[in-house]
């Protein structure tokens, strides 16, 4: 599976679309202004909530958290010693699968890796159009929600980040 992401700097209260390889809308991603944390919810075209993103209070690492129907699906924070700046673990809710994140996140060139296989590649190198990217999902049994949800945070996270050292 395709999905195109219109890119655009992620700040708070702003809302996108991303559209499946035949421009059909598939997710919005609704960011939540007002709020004490960052927070994020993606829907589907009819406007139900699939799954709801914010960032974790009082912790040590900026680290955020992903629920569907309110129940912990999984964490995504920047991974500890990494000799890579841009490298990212998701620890699912079931306590004994990590995902990792790694490449070139504020550049949309990365990829979601579980146990060295490829899950999903973002990249922009598929587009002409500046400010584009796509996120192709490799596995037909892995969750797509979940997939763009750990997207968002990533991008989130190093956008955050970026904009602390600068």
């Amino acid at each position: 599976m395709r999905l195109l992401v219109r890119d655009r700097l992620f700040g708070i209260g702003d809302d996108y679309w991303i559209e499946d390889d035949r421009g059909q809308k598939v997710f919005l991603v609704d960011g939540k202004a007002m709020r004490l944390r960052d927070t994020f919810e993606l829907k589907d075209p009819q406007g139900r909530v699939l799954i709801d993103i914010h960032a974790k209070m009082l912790a040590l690492r900026d680290t955020m958290v992903i629920e569907r129907e309110g129940e912990p699906l999984a964490r995504v924070k920047r991974k500890r010693l990494s000799l890579l700046r841009n490298h990212y673990r998701v620890e699912l809710a079931d306590g004994s699968t990590t995902l990792d994140v790694s490449g070139k996140i504020l550049d949309r060139e990365f990829a979601v890796e579980y146990e060295g296989e490829l899950l999903a590649d973002i990249s922009r190198r598929w587009f002409t159009v500046r400010d584009t990217y796509g996120l192709h999902i490799t596995r037909e049994d892995a969750d797509p929600a979940l997939l763009v949800a750990i997207t968002v945070c990533v991008i989130h996270l190093a956008e955050k980040e970026r904009g602390a050292t600068d």
